[in-house]
């Protein structure tokens, strides 16, 4: 069996197809098995990497909480790409793996050339914060009192997962049977050292603001807890996209396998050809704002760009003819 040599553990990997590298990161509820559908699709065209985190078998799962960390989360996609010679991949994360995507980024600048981070958030939100780390301090103990068996279907029937039992009563049942199979110490180790001890997304988010990688931000509408994080993420990357998916939870991959890989599949080829937006710079939006309030004084009309600063428009709308979208200035 494949397995990379990672500080502390070998972590157990997979690769399929050919073409540009793509690495897949997954969530704390799953493994690399929740990728199945994303895999089958982007390997025509791409080399898909995935493998499983320290702590979920065939993976090792160190019995020292010492090996477990969101750190080593993120040094370990690094160690997938060193085993793999991979100087720069793709990555593709949903929830703790989409964390670590943009973890990655912060503390590898350089290797990643585009990012899915689908599902991130949880207990990041300020108001959520305090209930997140009681939350995640009570499951890491019941992981290990009661085990798995006992736990998968209650985690499965949670309000941000139920809905793929009411869509596709199989996959959830298959999703059930996976999350038996994990390891309750690896599950209980993760959960108190690697999500429980992660800063907040919010508390990062002038770090976020200098990502200037393409970065697809993915979401269900009814993923509650992640949804202000998003739009948080969108306004602070300064080259993110954001897709929301009507009615979906939190297992967005296996909710809409066919939504998300066309999703998946744009963005990559977008950014490919080099035409995935780039937001305005700092430099670009005081730029902007200095000639929209420039105009208004000399009572230009303005043509407004819709990516310029709003409340620039707004007074010449006030004082002016209204305005027209485009890009040029008339007189």
């Amino acid at each position: 069996m494949p397995y990379v040599e990672a500080l502390g553990a070998k972590l157990y990997f997979e690769e399929c197809g050919q073409g540009y590298p793509i690495i897949f990161i997954h969530e704390f509820a799953s493994d690399m098995r929740g990728w199945e559908s994303q895999i089958r699709h982007l390997s025509r065209r791409y080399h898909c990497i995935s493998y499983n985190a320290r702590g979920y078998p065939p993976s090792d799962v160190p019995e020292h909480a010492a090996s477990y960390s969101w750190q080593f989360a993120v040094d370990d996609i690094d160690a997938v790409m060193g085993r793999l010679k991979i100087k720069r991949a793709h990555l593709v994360g949903l929830s703790m793996g989409g964390y670590a995507a943009l973890q990655f980024e912060l503390r590898y600048p350089g290797k990643a050339s585009a990012i899915v981070a689908a599902g991130v958030g949880s207990g990041s939100h300020p108001s959520q914060r305090d209930a997140w780390l009681r939350e995640t301090s009570v499951l890491s103990r019941i992981f290990i009192d009661h085990g798995m068996s006992s736990m998968a279907e209650r985690m499965a029937r949670g309000p941000a997962r139920i809905q793929l039992k009411y869509k596709d009563l199989d996959s959830w049942q298959e999703f059930v049977a996976r999350l038996r199979q994990h390891s309750p110490l690896g599950m209980s180790n993760t959960m108190a050292h690697c999500q429980a001890s992660r800063p907040s997304l919010h508390d990062l988010r002038d770090q976020l603001s200098e990502i200037t990688v393409p970065v697809l931000l993915a979401v269900g509408d009814e993923d509650v807890r992640c949804l202000d994080t998003n739009l948080m993420l969108k306004s602070a990357l300064p080259n993110a996209g954001l897709w929301i998916c009507a009615n979906t939870g939190h297992a967005i991959n296996l909710e809409e396998p066919e939504a998300l890989n066309a999703q998946i599949e744009g963005f990559l080829s977008a950014v490919g050809r080099g035409s995935w937006r780039r937001g305005y710079s700092k430099a670009d939006l005081a730029s902007s704002q200095r000639l929209d309030r420039r105009l208004c004084r000399d009572n230009s009309l303005v043509i407004a760009n819709l990516e310029t600063s709003r409340s620039g428009v707004a007074d010449c709308t006030m004082n002016h003819r209204p305005l027209l979208a485009s890009r040029e200035v008339r007189s």
